[in-house]
């Protein structure tokens, strides 16, 4: 295991500043997920760790000790890149041995550590295979097979499953996550998915522009952003977002457009006035077959199995989206008006800056 920590650490390329001023700890056996949009920082960060790319300025400490000048190979660190990245002449059993070749591994040793991996990760009938005999799910486990024979006393994941289908991705998560859960060993994990991040993290460092958005459990990142960016970013669907003003009528606040008007939870009160953005999430707004804070027409109704998705206007200017529970398709048609009620305790704020208020 590792403890890596990140002062001041700044990347620039020319005029672009990758990564700006990041301090960051990651403690022994700690599962950190890295997640942001393209562009964000993230693998550029990751790099920095593997060794791939050297900071502008700042340090990478690993156990206390500072990294910047060690090369790759002597930083004891597994990478699991996206491409797989393995040898299309050699069978899978020397695409797994190779490194333990380069550190000189007694031949028996190497044998007993290729069985004993590839039984981790449910590969020993691929081990006389080619890498091109493969599917993308059975190469990816091989290439974390790779890495795990070397044992590292952390890995580096860049967006590993990016590549694969919905099913295959839910399926290597699951792998990766007991492989973590059986090692304990260091994971820094790279994704631009969200719902990855959600399910495999022990602590998730949301990046935008170079910068640390905010950190967190995955439950606190979800349930309580601290901006509009991450508002947006987490959840699927994402958080409804309705731009708007504050007004007072009959010394009350309101949230105004030029669509609907709601009443502003009295814990707001003190803390807003002009233009906001009023946040909530789909499965927090509730349906009223009468009454309601607003009365609106569903555009769509959109069965997924153990949910039914609504489609509002709502004032918004993307679609509304409300969660019902089970499917429903019977009781609610596109066309249909309902009342619907937004819980005191479910609304967000957030000022022209993005800043939740």
């Amino acid at each position: 295991m590792a403890h890596i920590e990140f002062k001041n650490l700044r990347k620039e390329y020319g005029s672009t500043v990758a990564v700006k001023e990041l301090n960051l700890e990651i403690d022994d056996g700690e599962f950190l997920v890295l997640v942001g949009p393209s562009g964000c920082g993230k693998t550029t960060t990751l790099r920095m760790i593997a060794g791939f790319e050297d900071p502008t300025i700042g340090e990478i400490l690993m156990d206390g000790r500072v990294i910047n000048e060690l090369e790759p190979r002597d930083r004891n660190i597994g990478m699991v890149f996206q491409s797989h990245a393995l040898f299309p002449h050699k069978t899978i059993y020397d695409n797994i041995e190779f490194g333990l070749r380069m550190k000189k591994i007694p031949a028996e040793e190497r044998r007993i550590i290729v069985k004993e991996v590839a039984e981790m990760v449910h590969i020993t009938p691929l081990l006389n295979k080619r890498p091109g005999q493969l599917s993308g799910g059975e190469s990816q486990r091989v290439a974390l097979a790779r890495t795990l024979v070397t044992k590292p006393s952390t890995f580096l994941l860049d967006e590993p499953l990016s590549s694969l289908d919905a099913k295959l991705r839910r399926e290597l998560r699951a792998e990766v996550d007991r492989l973590h859960t059986r090692l304990r060993t260091t994971f820094v994990y790279v994704t631009h998915d969200q719902e990855e991040a959600m399910t495999l993290a022990d602590r998730i460092v949301v990046m935008n522009n170079g910068e640390i958005e905010q950190q967190g459990t995955p439950m606190d990142i979800y349930s309580n952003p601290k901006s509009y960016f991450v508002a947006d970013f987490f959840g699927s669907p994402s958080m409804n977002l309705i731009n708007g003003e504050i007004v007072e009528e009959n010394n009350k606040l309101a949230f105004k457009n030029n669509q609907l008007k709601v009443q502003i939870p009295d814990h707001f009160s003190d803390k807003v006035s002009g233009k906001v953005t009023l946040g909530i999430r789909p499965e927090h707004v509730e349906i009223k077959s009468d009454g309601g804070e607003i009365q609106d027409v569903i555009d769509l109704v959109e069965p997924m199995g153990k949910d039914t998705l609504l489609y509002f206007k709502a004032g918004a200017e993307r679609p509304f989206i409300v969660i019902i529970e089970g499917l429903v398709t019977n009781d609610f048609k596109s066309g249909q008006s309902v009342g619907l009620d937004f819980p005191d305790d479910k609304v967000f704020l957030f000022n022209e800056h993005g800043q939740r208020l």
